[in-house]
C-alpha cells in the first residue's frame, strides 16, 4: 500500500469518530508524499460563517489537521503536539467553491517539526490563508 492510500485509511478512520475531528469528513486526500500532503474541501453551508464565507475556526482547523498529516508522511512518522499555530486570512472562499489545501513539513528536529500550510480557491489559486504550525515531538 502507497503513502497516499495509507494516509486515505487514516483519514477514514478518524473521520468516523464522534468528536470534534469529525468536520474533517468532507476533506478529500488528493496525494501524500513525505512531508507533504494535498487535500480538497468544497464549502457547504456547514462549513461557513455568517456571512457565507469559509468559517476562521475550520481554517485553523484544517491548518492543525492537514499538516499533522504531512507529519504522518515523515519517516518518524510522529504526530506531535502543538506548540504554536498562526493563520494569516487573506481572502474569502466562498459557499460552494473548492479549495485546497497544501501542507509541507518545512523543518523536522529531535523535538520540534515545523509546518506551512496554503488554502487556495481551486479555480484561480488566489490564496484564501496561510498557515504555519510548530509541533513538539517528543524526545
Amino acid at each position: 500500500m502507497n503513502l497516499t492510500q495509507q494516509l486515505r485509511e487514516a483519514m477514514k478512520a478518524i473521520g468516523g469518530v464522534h468528536g470534534f475531528d469529525r468536520v474533517l469528513q468532507k476533506v478529500t486526500l488528493v496525494s501524500a508524499a513525505p512531508g507533504k500532503v494535498i487535500c480538497e474541501l468544497k464549502v457547504e453551508e456547514e462549513h461557513t460563517n455568517k456571512m457565507g464565507t469559509l468559517h476562521g475556526g475550520l481554517t485553523a482547523t484544517l491548518v492543525d489537521s492537514i499538516s499533522t498529516m504531512a507529519l504522518l508522511c515523515t519517516e518518524r512518522g510522529a504526530p506531535g503536539v502543538s506548540v504554536d499555530m498562526n493563520i494569516t486570512y487573506m481572502s474569502p472562499a466562498k459557499l460552494g467553491e473548492d479549495i485546497v489545501i497544501t501542507a509541507h513539513i518545512l523543518k523536522q528536529g529531535k523535538t520540534l517539526a515545523f509546518a506551512s500550510v496554503d488554502l487556495t480557491k481551486k479555480a484561480t489559486g488566489k490564496l484564501v490563508a496561510q498557515g504555519r504550525h510548530t509541533k513538539h515531538l517528543g524526545n
